[in-house]
């Protein structure tokens, strides 16, 4: 089985993703670190790499084919990424919703910064990958009609959420 969880910063995909890997047994696949490996590989700095990044769509495109590829050969997966699921062939593509605030909240403790400047950075990124995908792959991240399942994980805790995915598995 091959799921994908997409979501914007603070939604609480990451979260998810390690604990339904737990609870179904099945390995998963963070795009972030498959944009860490490509740094590696390339032997940069993260920092080096994301400024490289930034003017280089071709980036974009094998990060995309990398994680599609993972998928393609593995039996069962889950591929966390915010855009992962227009790039692989899944059998259950969930995003993640949060207000805005719970996300900011979120962000705010994971990065022990202050919460405005949290809040003004998640505007502006939003934004820019709005725009970038856009422009990149003629994607709109507020389109969510490719989701099998959407997500207000600021209702539910970490374990609710997984619960819940596990029981719409179940009923498919």
């Amino acid at each position: 089985m091959i799921i994908t969880i997409g979501g914007l910063a603070g939604t609480g995909t990451t979260s998810t993703t390690k604990v339904l890997s737990e609870k179904m047994d099945i390995p998963y696949l963070s795009a972030g670190d498959v944009f860490r490996q490509m740094a590696k590989d390339r032997k940069m700095t993260l920092l080096e790499f994301s400024e490289f990044a930034e003017g280089n769509n071709n980036i974009d495109y094998e990060l995309d084919k990398k994680q599609a590829e993972i998928a393609n050969n593995s039996e069962n997966l889950i591929v966390e990424g915010r855009i992962s699921a227009y790039f692989v062939e899944a059998d259950y593509r969930i995003w993640f919703i949060a207000p805005e605030d719970i996300r900011a909240e979120r962000i705010c403790d994971r990065e022990k910064e202050p919460l405005d400047k949290i809040k003004e950075e998640m505007i502006i990124r939003s934004s820019s990958e709005a725009k970038r995908y856009q422009e990149i792959h003629n994607i709109d991240i507020n389109n969510l009609d490719i989701y099998d399942i959407i997500i207000n994980s600021g209702t539910f805790n970490t374990e609710a959420t997984v619960k819940i995915i596990l029981e719409c598995i179940k009923q498919k």
